[in-house]
């Protein structure tokens, strides 16, 4: 039998970022918490990272994940949107590091893909999706949606159902 896995899943954004706990063992996955980190329109940037690593810390020290994978940045809009999204990403991968967490990307094409069957779903589709395969009690927020489709995404690389033709890297 395989070791239990405890992953911590990430959709990182600057305002709300999406968080997940999944644990799987013995075939059976469940969410073990999931949430929003959410911080208020008037903090400052460099407020809003030490939040979302202070909170992703608190989280791994209560949980104890075994590995960490993040919703990747694809396409921005802007180059100030690149600069905000990889901050947060750095934030998200010093908490993870800290911890001793392993971390790996996941594409957004590549988490609805899992979440959903197809890598164009609607936010409405992959949270309506992780109520069902995980057996929620109540449809997640979106962006925790997304965190735990980044979990599911991960699960899927690792247990090798997903045949993606490379060895997932490591970040």
């Amino acid at each position: 039998m395989a070791n239990p896995l405890r992953i911590l899943a990430v959709d990182p954004a600057l305002r709300c970022t999406g968080y997940a706990v999944l644990h799987h063992e013995g075939g059976q996955t469940r969410a073990v918490t999931y949430g929003v980190i959410q911080n208020p329109a008037k903090m400052l940037a460099s407020g809003c990272l030490v939040a979302i690593r202070e909170r992703l810390a608190e989280i791994i020290r209560e949980h104890q994940p075994t590995e960490c994978a993040v919703e990747a940045t694809i396409y921005v809009q802007s180059f100030r949107t690149a600069i905000t999204l990889g901050s947060v990403r750095g934030a998200v991968l010093i908490a993870a590091a800290e911890h001793g967490l392993a971390v790996y990307d996941y594409a957004p094409r590549e988490v609805k893909q899992a979440a959903v069957g197809k890598g164009a779903a609607a936010k409405e589709q992959v949270a309506f999706m992780m109520r069902s395969i995980l057996r929620l009690r109540e449809t997640p927020p979106a962006d925790a949606a997304d965190a735990l489709a980044v979990g599911l995404a991960h699960l899927q690389a690792t247990s090798g159902k997903v045949a993606t033709g490379t060895t997932r890297e490591r970040v």
